[in-house]
């Protein structure tokens, strides 16, 4: 196939993704009472869900608590590749952490991806897992010095892999790294067996439940959590596995953390997959993999990779995916598309560990730069060593209180100097578009009675206006059209067309502005 003879079958027009669509999941109840548990878990993904069951079978119990519903996050809008070859990691670990370090990073993941093999295998739970050899590849020439930089990492590192000049797809590479046995599976296939296993074995999940930022410690030495609808949560130890903490604890995570989207379009090709899952090293980001559907086989294309609230038109991400998509293997039908975001830290290995020095009982888990499926089951293994007061030698590595200089203070700096640029920039913006200018099903920045706000008009016209300033640190959040969403460009926060948050770390719905839902205008 190739560029020009690729006619487009038409996106959905609503973004769903396959794992959401393809997994019956139960409901739980909004949390409507004091609470008192050994362990509290906030967030409901691969780490939270893992954790809970990790500590679970170890004796404890254990309450996870979503603010929306579980496995509606990153988690089921995952490509889920079960894999160590993180893009160009290898490279920047030894350069910056040393090889020990390096070496410990490849080992955790590759006991991650095991877990989850193991797992799977010994409660035969039917989640289309199949091993895979994955490739990091370039495609120009600058991404092919970089990727054999990152080969002599491999090497002096003794990660098992090849390097090869072709691959089995019919794109252009100048090179590529192979590194075998990984794997792909239904995550939320996997995940659902683990979700009955802790119900029935005493554990608790409570959605629709947001977390306060507050945790007071207690003299008999437990920890008092409060939830946002005034209840109790009287705990041993608490979990964060929400992207932001919902509990800071002064380690001030909203400066050292950012959060990026990224997009997949699952087409059924008219040409077949050879197997194996697929990255470039640079940008525009590129990924594939194969997946199931309906006795159908599927490719999942993703990449298209951008700061969230940092893109004029979102729905062009999409169009580019389908285009190399459909160009290389063909298109006869794409039934899903959708996108994600995760958090990136300063010093791109995520913070696994206490929240800050001062909270030894509050732990964090975030900052997987896209790579959550080994990284959240690793972050809910070495969590639970850490509650058992076992020793565990990642603890350093991954801990939330280290602090790289180099690159870690420059990209501190840059990262906040970004946030004060979109902070200003937003605040001065002039606004021109007014709410008659709006189509059904379009949204946009407007002026309203002098001021800037947010609308929306629906399919029905129905006019939905918001103030667009965050009510996380007050940024101006940019209209997601293929989301049908207000995202902030400061920290990540998203909030639907009504204003009601999607995702922290903001915890407060944007206010609503006149005209009121149901009118017209």
């Amino acid at each position: 196939m190739n560029s020009s003879s690729f006619t487009s079958t038409g996106l959905p027009r609503y973004p769903e993704s396959l794992w959401r669509k393809t997994a019956s999941l139960p409901d739980f109840p909004v949390l409507k009472d004091d609470l008192t548990t050994d362990v509290l878990i906030a967030g409901a993904g691969i780490t939270g869900i893992t954790s809970a069951y990790a500590l679970i079978r170890a004796g404890y119990k254990v309450a996870v608590i979503d603010a929306g519903r579980i496995l509606d996050g990153t988690t089921g809008f995952t490509t889920a590749k079960i894999t160590s070859q993180h893009g160009l990691i290898y490279r920047h670990l030894v350069d910056h952490f040393g090889k020990e370090a390096a070496r410990q990073y490849y080992n955790a993941n590759e006991e991650a991806k095991r877990y989850i093999v193991d797992i799977a295998q010994e409660h035969q739970i039917d989640c289309q897992l199949h091993k895979e050899d994955a490739y990091l590849y370039a495609d120009s020439e600058q991404q092919l010095a970089d990727l054999k930089m990152e080969w002599e990492a491999y090497e002096q590192l003794g990660i098992p892999a090849e390097w090869t000049d072709t691959l089995p797809l019919p794109i252009h590479v100048l090179g590529a790294i192979k590194m075998p046995n990984q794997a792909r599976f239904h995550p939320l296939l996997y995940l659902k067996h683990m979700v009955e296993y802790i119900s029935s074995h005493g554990g608790a999940f409570y959605e629709q439940t947001t977390m306060a930022d507050k945790a007071e410690e207690q003299e008999d030495g437990s920890l008092l959590l409060h939830t946002e609808n005034g209840f109790k949560i009287t705990c041993r130890y608490a979990v964060s596995a929400s992207h932001f903490p919902f509990y800071d604890g002064g380690g001030l995570y909203f400066t050292r953390l950012h959060a990026e989207r990224s997009y997949v379009v699952a087409l059924e090709p008219e040409t077949s997959f050879p197997g194996g899952m697929y990255i470039n090293c640079g940008d525009p980001k590129r990924s594939l993999r194969a997946a199931e559907w309906d006795g159908k086989e599927l490719i999942l294309v993703g990449g298209e990779n951008h700061k969230t609230g940092d893109s004029d038109c979102t729905i062009k991400h999409y169009e580019t995916l389908e285009q190399f998509g459909g160009s290389t293997f063909g298109a006869k039908s794409i039934p899903y598309r959708w996108s994600t975001q995760d958090l990136i830290t300063i010093d791109q290995v995520p913070y696994i560990g206490p929240v800050t020095s001062k909270h030894p009982r509050i732990f964090v888990a975030t900052g997987y730069a896209k790579w959550g499926m080994t990284s959240g089951t690793l972050a809910a293994l070495l969590i639970t060593d850490l509650i058992q007061g076992k020793d565990n030698k990642l603890a350093d590595l991954f801990s939330p209180s280290r602090f790289k200089v180099n690159p870690g203070l420059r990209n501190l700096v840059v990262q906040n100097a970004d946030v004060a640029k979109e902070l200003i920039s937003g605040k001065v913006e002039m606004v021109h578009r007014k709410l008659v200018d709006l189509m059904p099903d379009q949204g946009a920045v407007v002026k309203h009675l002098g001021k800037r706000a947010g609308a929306y008009r629906d399919p029905e016209g129905v006019i939905h206006l918001v103030d667009t300033t965050c009510t996380h640190l007050g940024c101006e959040c940019a209209w997601n059209q293929a989301e049908r969403s207000w995202d902030c460009p400061c920290h990540g926060s998203r909030f639907d067309y009504k204003g009601h948050v999607l995702e922290g770390p903001a915890t407060e719905d944007l206010s609503r502005l006149t005209p009121q839902y149901g009118t017209r205008e």
